[in-house]
């Protein structure tokens, strides 16, 4: 059967070529926070009725929330409205991206994708309107592609032209202005056995912190300390990460600090094919929050829009209950605790260009219209079978509010294995003010703290 593709005129076209993309026009400007939501996505619902109009998100908390806890679930009553399996997939194959169809077959019968009522849960705050408004009228593509210039705070194109723009909206959607958290990740066995890594994530948004420009940051999007808490032979280890808006001119900064060797190394290959750091081999570094840093490898070909089930609201998978023992099982998660709902997605097709090295031949990403936030991959080897497949759980965090994941998954169909992160275990909520300095955020910073 063919696939509802929902390309309009207004997204054309749709292939990035070379050169500075052009800007939208004043009337389509005009367009966010009308027909449009201020960051571009269609306001209405769609003619069935099966995905609802945005009406702000859940720009307030829900009466039960406690500030300083973790998010409540703000649909505690909502029941599946039916469940995906492997025997009745065709019934739903139209709304399903390739990569899910795979894991229902291969993966079955334990393997299901319970689907529940949509709800458009983004919001973000006002002056993040404000911005993507500003960013639509005035961004623009550097010549190679490999930056954004007359940018800042959130996704710079909020009516995008092309695939390019597109994932760039990802890349710098608005995560908060900083963040502190603590989760685990792992790499289970076929059998589901796991040893969890926890780490400790601080992240300090310079793109985002109010009041600045472009010029302020010095290429700087954000910067990422990381230390390992547990298990021993591990503890003690940091990263500190550097990522830059044009990579390709100024190459993403990273240092590794080894409590066994007591030195603070650069880590010059922490970027592109090569193994996420303890992933076993699962997972490429660029897979970190579905896709990162300069997108010079691949063509990017924006393909328009779909109605997909997509991991969405996944706040069963976020309670303090839900620890890694009752997620984790062999070769995919506990499917109980998850939740997918009908969402409008952005698909971008990325093809390895000619001259490049990538064990990703092609990649697929699925967009959500209402966060720029990748929620599911696809991704091919060399021969064109499909090899991954990744999914980002995210949910409103209300503090902020912003919408982000709570746990990411790439699921590796050749060994049946799959790398998991977003493991919170009750190690409490997200802490979006943890008052951090852009100091403390040095190599000379963070090689003192880890000596202490």
């Amino acid at each position: 059967m063919r696939h509802r593709w929902l390309a309009l005129s207004m997204f054309l076209p749709l292939v990035w070529h070379s050169g500075v993309s052009a800007k939208v026009s004043e009337a389509e400007v005009a367009r966010l926070g009308q027909d449009l939501t201020p960051m571009g996505a269609e306001r209405a619902g769609n003619v069935t009725g099966t995905i609802p109009a945005w009406n702000g998100g859940l720009a307030t908390p829900p009466a039960d929330y406690r500030e300083g806890e973790i998010e409540v679930d703000p649909f505690p009553n909502d029941k599946p409205l039916f469940v995906i399996s492997g025997g009745n997939l065709d019934l739903y194959k139209d709304n399903l991206t390739a990569g899910h169809q795979q894991l229902l077959r291969q993966y079955g019968p334990n393997y299901v994708m319970p689907v529940y009522p949509s709800r458009r849960t983004a919001a973000y705050p006002e002056r993040i309107y404000e911005r993507s408004r500003e960013n639509a009228a005035k961004a623009t593509l550097l010549d190679n592609g490999n930056g954004v210039r007359d940018t800042i705070a959130t996704s710079p194109f909020p009516i995008p032209s092309n695939g390019l723009e597109t994932i760039w909206n990802h890349i710098l959607r608005f995560r908060g202005e900083e963040v502190s958290f603590r989760s685990a990740f792992a790499t289970p066995t076929v059998d589901g056995s796991f040893n969890p890594v926890l780490t400790e994530y601080d992240y300090f948004f310079a793109y985002s912190e109010p009041g600045v420009e472009l010029r302020d940051i010095d290429n700087k999007i954000f910067y990422l300390k990381t230390r390992i808490m547990s298990p021993s032979s591990l503890a003690g280890t940091l990263n500190l990460v550097h990522e830059t808006l044009d990579q390709v001119r100024s190459p993403r900064l990273a240092w590794r600090y080894e409590s066994g060797e007591r030195r603070l190394r650069r880590s010059p290959n922490l970027a592109y094919t090569t193994d996420l750091p303890n992933s076993s081999s699962l997972r490429s570094v660029d897979q970190k929050d579905l896709y990162n840093g300069a997108p010079n490898q691949y063509d990017w070909e924006l393909k328009g829009k779909r109605e997909i089930y997509v991991p969405y609201n996944a706040y069963k998978l976020h309670q303090p209950e839900a620890s890694a023992d009752k997620i984790i099982r062999g070769r995919h998660i506990n499917q109980s605790l998850a939740r997918y709902e009908l969402h409008r997605v952005w698909v971008v097709e990325a093809t390895l260009r000619t001259g490049m090295d990538h064990i990703y031949h092609r990649r697929v990403f699925y967009i959500d219209e209402d966060s720029w936030q990748i929620l599911a991959t696809e991704e091919y080897d060399e021969e064109g079978n499909l090899w991954r497949v990744s999914e980002a759980h995210g949910i409103s965090y209300y503090t902020v509010p912003v919408f982000w994941t709570t746990l990411e998954l790439t699921y590796d169909l050749k060994s049946e294995r799959y790398y998991v992160d977003g493991l919170d275990d009750g190690q409490g909520p997200y802490d979006f003010s943890p008052g951090f300095r852009g100091s403390e955020f040095t190599a000379s910073a963070v090689r003192r703290s880890a000596r202490r």
